[in-house]
């Protein structure tokens, strides 16, 4: 098979053997996989991976137990070991001898085939096509915010970032209610949410050097830039940091508010230089947030709650796996997609 591989060399289009499923497995053929910023991050030394790329991904089962076979599915990225006190807590994300599919220890989804445990597998519901279920794995990481942060209707919140993640944020905070806010350098991508009835701001609105290095009145004055109605001298009880930047926590802290809560969506290979003591002094809750439920994510892909395909930008055959990746590393890029 062909498959899309991260090497000493760098990214390369390589001809390999089709894995084979073994006990409580499955083998997807794939139809359609998605380039991640994370894919991007990969490629610049993050977490030292080598081997197929890709972790998004909808195909149709074509090895594995009778009731699966031929079906659509995508498939959730950490396998767990299921027998250590993490899993059995329910927290095989965070199984401490996981692996992750197209980033540790666990060859992805960038390919003709992929392998993955039954425990990881979601039918996508008839009606949801290809091009919208691809979007399973990285929108169920925007729900998650909603599984680790109670989002009352009306919560102001504001989102720093216009990368897919943090567009898909921001879509699933309006659908739970909140006022939101998000701020990006992309008048297009912005004018996707717009549309849709957030509000945005361009990022060059907020300068952080302004919050005089986070907080107090030039927190508030950022704050007040966002177009969410807060009182006089009021900052944001609820930010989403997903800019993929370094840059993106010094704005964060600048913004929420005392009390308030900020989501780190960020996964970058640089190194952050910045206080951490507006936090301790603010009491800011900080939440980690990586990879998110599935079945909430299918189901407002199946109710037409969230449509992602418009911000598909294009897609490339499996063969152009480096382009497509090129691609998706150019500033402003939508979606790329890849399909065999």
């Amino acid at each position: 098979m062909r498959a899309v591989v991260l090497a000493e060399g760098g990214v390369r289009v390589e001809e390999r053997p089709a894995p084979e499923p073994g006990p409580g497995w499955a083998r997807l053929a794939v139809r359609l996989a998605g380039v991640c910023s994370t894919d991007l991050q990969l490629r610049r030394g993050y977490m030292g991976f080598r081997g197929v790329l890709g972790h998004e991904v909808v195909g149709v089962v074509d090895r594995g137990p009778p009731g699966w076979l031929g079906l659509r599915a995508t498939a959730e990225i950490n396998f767990a070991c299921g027998a250590c006190a993490a899993c059995a807590r329910g927290l095989g994300r965070h199984c401490p001898t996981r692996t992750v599919l197209g980033i540790l220890g666990a060859d992805g989804c960038m390919a003709e085939h992929v392998v993955v445990p039954l425990a990881n597998l979601h039918a996508v519901p008839d009606g949801v096509p290809d091009e919208a279920a691809v979007f399973a794995e990285p929108l169920a990481a925007a729900y998650e915010v909603l599984e680790q942060v109670h989002v009352r209707p009306g919560t102001p919140a504001v989102v720093l970032g216009d990368g897919k993640l943090g567009l898909l944020c921001a879509l699933a905070l309006r659908q739970a209610g909140a006022r939101v806010a998000c701020v990006g350098r992309h008048a297009r991508k912005r004018a996707l949410l717009e549309a849709v009835g957030v509000t945005t701001r361009p990022a060059d609105a907020l300068d952080p050097a302004t919050a005089g290095g986070g907080g107090g009145g030039g927190g508030a004055a950022l704050a007040g830039a966002l177009g969410l109605d807060l009182g006089p001298g009021e900052r944001v009880p609820l930010v989403v940091e997903a800019t993929g930047s370094a840059d993106g926590l010094a704005l964060a802290i600048a913004l929420v508010a005392p009390r308030g809560t900020l989501v780190l969506k960020s996964t970058v290979a640089d190194r952050h230089h910045l206080s951490l003591a507006p936090l301790v002094i603010d009491e800011v809750t900080v939440v980690g947030s990586r990879c998110g439920p599935f079945a909430p994510a299918l189901d407002a892909l199946a109710r037409g709650a969230i449509d992602p395909r418009p911000l598909v930008e294009r897609v490339y055959p499996l063969e152009e796996g480096p382009a497509a990746l090129d691609h998706a590393a150019t500033s402003g890029a939508l979606k790329v997609l890849l399909r065999p």
